[in-house]
C-alpha cells in the first residue's frame, strides 16, 4: 500500500466496508476471548504480465532484490502503470526504475530491443498505449541501419547462440565480428522469435525507414528458415517437435508474408540467396501458395539466375496437370524474366540487346558473362530433362531455341542435350529429328563434338554431312595455321642470316654473337618445321579417315537408291529421278569429292538465322 496507489485505494475501501459491516453486529454476539482475523481479497482479472509480473512487483514493494532484464522490464513497466506505482505517490517507485532501465540499457542495444519487443506480444494493448512497442521498433531500425551489412553473411549460422555475449554499442556480438560470416546472426535469431503480426509491422517500418535492402532480405529469409520446415535443402538437422512446427495454414501465411516483403533488388550475396529462393519456390508449390506469391518468387529468381546451379533448377512437378517429371514451365518463366531484365539493363546502358542480330566479328565483344553462365546452365538443364519420356519434341525445341545465340560460345552442351533426347525418344519421326538437330550450329561445335557427331547413328544424314564438312574446314584451318607458323620461322631464320652479313665488318665479337644468334634461330626454325610436318601427317590421316566415312555414306545412299527404284518408278517427265527426290528429302547434295578444297558453302538451316558462309581456301600440303 505504501508503493501502489491502486492497492491502497482498494484495500482502504474494503476496510471501510468491513468496518461498516462490523458496526452493525450486536455486541452480545461478540466473544471477547476470540480474536477475529480480518482478511482483504483483491482480484485482478486482466493484470498485465500475469502472476509472474505481479509477484515481481510485490517483491519490489517489500524491498526484495530483483534483477531487471530486457525480457521482464516491459511487463514490470506495465504492472507499475496498472498498480499506479508513480513517483508522485512514492519516491524511487517501479515506473521510474523501469523507464530508466529502458532508456539506458534496452534501447541502446539492438539485441535487447528485440527481446523487449518480443515480450510486448503478451502485453497488448497496454504496451502499445505506453509506447514501449514503438520505441523498441525505432531502436531496432536505428541500430540495424548503423550496423555493417558485410557482417550479415550466408548461410545463416546456428552457432551464434554459443558465442560470447560481449555487447557492442550496436548490439552485435564481438565474437561474431571475429567469426566473419556469422557475425550478425545473434540478433537475427532473436528477431525470428517474433510472431507474424509484430514481425510484419517491424518489416514494414524498416521499409518505410528505407533500411538497407540486404538487411531486410536477411531478416525475412532467416524468419522463413525458422518457421517453414524443409525450406533449406542444405539443412540436415532433424525436424523440431510437433508442438513447435507451424500448421500448414500458418506456414502458408508466413511464406506469403516473407515473399511479399522481399526487396525487389538483386541481393549482393546472390549465390546462397538464390538457392534459398528456390527452396521457397518449392515450398510455395507444395503449400499451393497464391499465384502472385509464386510469380514474385520467379521474377526475383530471374533477376539473379546466373547465380543458380543445376540442382536449383530441378524443381519437381507437384501438379497432376504436368506430365513431365520436372516443372519445365516454371524454369521457362524464370528464363523469360532473366532475358527481359537483361534486355532492359542493356537497353538502358545503350548495349546491344538480345533481340538484335549480332555480327560474327562483334559477338565476342558483346557477350555478357551473366548471359554465358545462364547459357551453360540452361544447356545442362536441357540435358537433364531430355531423358524424360513425357517431354514432347515441340516443347524441347521451343525451350532450347528461347536462349539467344550470344549465350553459347560453343554448342557442345546443346549437342549433348540433343543426343540425350534422341536416345531417350527413338520413336520421334524423321522430320522432328531434323527439326531438333536444326538447333545445332555446326560451326560452333568443337573438334571433339564433331568427331562424336560424325559417328552418331542417331543423327539424321543431313546433319552428319554438315558436321563432316565443318570438321574438314577446322582441320584445314589448323593445317594452314601450322604451315604459316613454319614459314614464319623460316623467314626469321633468313632475316637473321642477312643481319649477320651486314654486321660482319663491325668486329669479330659482334660477328660471333650474331652468328650464334642466327644459328640458334635457325635451329628453332628447323625444329618448328619438323613439328609442323608431323602435325601435317597426323591431320592427313584424320582427313583420310573422314574421306572413308564419306564414302561409306555414299554407299548407303546407293543402297537407298536401289530400294527407291524398286518402290517407285523414275519420273522422267520433270527430269527428276532418285537423286533429285532424295536430295529434296535430305536437303543436301552429294558429290564424289567431298574433301575438295573448293567445296561449296553449306547453308545453316537453323531457325531464325540465314548466314551465308564464304568460300574457304586452304594450302595444299
Amino acid at each position: 500500500m505504501s508503493k501502489s496507489r491502486k492497492l491502497h485505494n482498494l484495500i482502504t475501501q474494503q476496510e471501510e466496508a468491513e468496518a461498516i459491516t462490523h458496526s452493525t453486529v450486536p455486541e452480545e454476539e461478540e466473544d471477547e476471548d476470540e480474536i477475529v482475523e480480518e482478511q482483504c481479497h483483491v482480484t485482478f482479472t486482466d493484470f498485465p504480465g500475469g502472476s509472474e509480473a505481479f509477484e515481481m512487483a510485490a517483491k519490489f514493494c517489500y524491498g526484495v532484490k530483483m534483477e531487471l532484464s530486457p525480457s521482464n522490464v516491459a511487463s514490470l513497466r506495465c504492472a507499475g502503470e496498472f498498480l499506479e506505482m508513480t513517483e508522485e505517490y512514492s519516491e524511487d517507485n517501479l515506473i521510474s526504475k523501469t523507464d530508466k532501465f529502458l532508456s539506458q540499457n534496452v534501447l541502446k542495444s539492438l539485441g535487447n530491443s528485440i527481446k523487449t519487443l518480443k515480450s510486448c506480444e503478451k502485453l497488448f494493448p497496454m504496451a502499445e498505449d505506453l509506447g514501449i512497442t514503438e520505441r523498441c521498433i525505432e531502436s531496432v531500425i536505428s541500430r540495424a541501419s548503423s550496423a555493417d551489412p558485410a557482417l550479415f553473411g550466408w548461410p545463416v549460422s546456428e552457432a551464434a547462440a554459443s558465442a560470447s555475449k560481449q555487447i557492442l554499442w550496436n548490439g552485435i556480438d564481438a565474437a561474431g565480428r571475429r567469426n566473419g560470416a556469422g557475425a550478425g546472426d545473434s540478433w537475427f535469431e532473436d528477431l525470428a522469435l517474433l510472431r507474424v503480426p509484430l514481425f510484419k509491422r517491424l518489416i514494414l517500418a524498416m521499409k518505410d525507414a528505407e533500411l538497407n535492402p540486404e538487411i531486410i532480405e536477411t531478416c525475412v529469409m532467416y524468419y522463413a528458415k525458422k518457421y517453414i520446415p524443409g525450406v533449406s535443402r542444405s539443412s540436415r538437422k532433424p525436424l523440431p517437435s510437433s508442438s513447435s512446427v507451424s500448421s500448414e495454414a500458418e506456414q502458408k501465411e508466413i511464406l506469403e508474408t516473407v515473399v511479399m516483403n522481399l526487396p525487389p533488388e538483386k541481393n549482393l550475396n546472390s549465390s546462397t540467396a538464390t538457392r534459398f529462393l528456390f527452396g521457397l519456390l518449392r515450398t510455395a508449390n507444395i503449400l499451393n501458395a497464391s499465384e502472385s506469391c509464386r510469380n514474385a518468387l520467379e521474377k526475383k529468381i530471374g533477376l539473379q539466375l546466373e547465380e543458380a546451379t543445376l540442382d536449383d533448377l530441378l524443381v519437381p512437378s507437384y501438379s497432376y496437370l504436368n506430365e513431365t517429371l520436372y516443372d519445365v514451365d516454371c524454369v521457362e518463366r524464370i528464363l523469360s524474366h532473366f532475358l527481359n531484365s537483361f534486355e532492359a539493363r542493356n537497353s538502358t546502358a545503350g548495349v546491344v540487346t538480345v533481340a538484335e542480330v549480332i555480327e560474327e566479328g562483334e559477338a565476342a565483344e558483346s557477350r555478357s558473362p551473366a548471359m554465358m553462365l545462364v547459357g551453360k546452365l540452361i544447356d545442362g538443364y536441357l540435358s537433364e530433362i531430355a531423358s524424360d519420356a513425357n517431354l514432347k519434341p515441340e516443347r524441347f525445341y521451343n525451350f532450347a531455341i528461347s536462349l539467344p545465340d550470344q549465350a553459347r560460345l560453343f554448342d557442345d552442351g546443346l549437342y549433348r542435350a540433343v543426343d540425350v533426347y534422341l536416345k531417350a525418344h527413338p520413336w520421334v519421326s524423321e522430320a522432328e529429328r531434323e527439326k531438333i538437330c536444326g538447333l545445332l550450329d555446326c560451326q560452333k561445335l568443337t573438334l571433339e563434338a564433331c568427331t562424336h557427331a560424325a559417328q552418331n547413328e542417331r543423327l539424321p544424314l543431313r546433319a552428319v554431312v554438315q558436321v563432316l564438312f565443318f570438321e574438314q574446314l577446322q582441320l584445314r584451318h589448323a593445317i594452314a595455321e601450322t604451315l604459316i607458323s613454319a614459314e614464319t620461322g623460316a623467314e626469321i631464320s633468313r632475316h637473321s642470316a642477312t643481319l649477320e652479313g651486314v654486321e660482319e665488318g663491325n668486329g669479330e665479337v659482334l660477328r660471333l654473337g650474331l652468328g650464334l644468334e642466327s644459328e640458334h634461330v635457325q635451329q628453332e626454325g628447323n625444329s618448328t618445321w619438323r613439328v609442323a610436318v608431323r602435325e601435317n601427317q597426323v591431320l592427313r590421316l584424320d582427313m583420310d579417315s573422314m574421306r572413308t566415312r564419306v564414302h561409306q555414306l555414299e554407299r548407303e545412299c546407293s543402297s537407298m537408291k536401289r530400294v527407291i527404284e524398286k518402290i517407285e518408278k523414275p519420273t522422267a517427265a520433270n527430269g527428276g529421278g532418285w537423286r533429285t527426290s532424295l536430295g529434296k528429302k535430305l536437303g543436301c547434295k552429294f558429290k564424289t569429292q567431298v574433301c575438295d578444297s573448293h567445296q561449296s558453302a553449306v547453308v545453316d538451316m537453323r531457325k531464325g538465322k540465314h548466314r551465308s558462309s564464304q568460300q574457304h581456301h586452304a594450302h595444299h600440303e
